[in-house]
């Protein structure tokens, strides 16, 4: 954890100069140049640097050791804190969306916008890229979503500057500075979609889902391999941070002794363990075989997949 908590505060702090100075760049000669698509673009930057100080809080919140109030631990801040995220970039696409259209709909002829917006944002592109990596290694090393799917957010961003750079280039090539101010307008949906997506993402996680749902068939697969074990059912399973809490029941011949029953269920935590990463705990209630079962209102088994 002590590992894990220094990889996260680096990268954020990484993620937070990186993108306050593409940020300061990118905005500075968007109104310098009068380009609307680099100022939209800095913009974009400036919610990264407020999602990497998210980030960084996140990372010491997570850490705390658990307590009466929250037994499971602070793992679940990462999740909270996503779905502040998409509010956060929400809130910029929006402002972005409406200043881009009153331009169009409202505003006199616009000069060109300076060619200096060109070499700004291939630069910002390049730096993006580089932020990119950093950010998706350094998830993959702390087994961090919210590091990986930062390091997505701006491989997404490398897609706008070039939607930025296309648009600037097109202005420059056919003189019409209203492309300059369209592009920013697409971009702006770009991003509200963006925001869309992260939080119905998260919305798995804070309602106890899973993201990859093939984790029950390896569930079902890692009971059936276990002699003596039958009948998997009221299967359940939920992340917390990065880990799978799982809860099942298993059937077993009502004839055993306690200690010879506990050998089983012990044999399923261990097939699971092996059939699934990052599993924190699990928990296998054992049932003599053929018991009759109410319809029960939680959980999975074979037959809900």
């Amino acid at each position: 954890m002590e590992k894990r908590e220094k990889i996260l505060i680096r990268a954020s702090w990484v993620s937070i100069i990186g993108n306050a100075i593409l940020s300061t760049l990118k905005i500075t000669i968007g109104l310098f140049a009068g380009s609307l698509a680099v100022l939209g673009d800095g913009i974009d930057s400036a919610t990264d640097v407020v999602i990497s100080i998210i980030t960084l809080i996140t990372a010491r919140i997570i850490s705390r050791p658990p307590n009466p109030n929250y037994a499971y631990g602070y793992e679940k801040a990462d999740s909270v804190a996503t779905k502040l995220l998409s509010f956060v970039i929400f809130y910029a696409g929006m402002q972005m969306l409406v200043s881009t259209g009153k331009s169009i709909l409202f505003a006199e002829p616009r000069e060109l916008p300076s060619i200096i917006a060109i070499y700004v944002t291939v630069l910002s592109m390049a730096g993006k890229l580089g932020l990119s990596y950093y950010q998706f290694h350094q998830g993959k090393l702390a087994e961090s979503s919210m590091l990986i799917a930062n390091g997505k957010n701006m491989r997404n961003d490398v897609i706008i500057s070039t939607g930025v750079l296309l648009g600037l280039v097109f202005t420059f090539v056919l003189n019409m500075p209203i492309l300059d101010s369209i592009t920013g307008l697409l971009i702006s949906i770009y991003i509200i979609k963006s925001s869309v997506d992260i939080f119905l993402e998260s919305n798995v996680v804070l309602m106890d889902g899973v993201k990859d749902t093939s984790v029950y068939n390896k569930i079902f697969e890692a009971v059936e391999a276990v002699p003596g074990a039958s009948n998997p059912h009221r299967v359940r399973s939920r992340q917390i941070g990065n880990m799978y809490m799982i809860v099942l029941d298993i059937e077993t011949n009502g004839n055993l002794t306690l200690n010879e029953a506990h050998d089983i269920a012990n044999n399923v935590e261990l097939s699971i363990k092996q059939s699934i990463e990052n599993v924190y705990d699990i928990v296998v209630h054992v049932e003599p075989k053929d018991k009759h079962h109410e319809e029960e209102k939680f959980g999975l088994n074979k037959d809900s997949l």
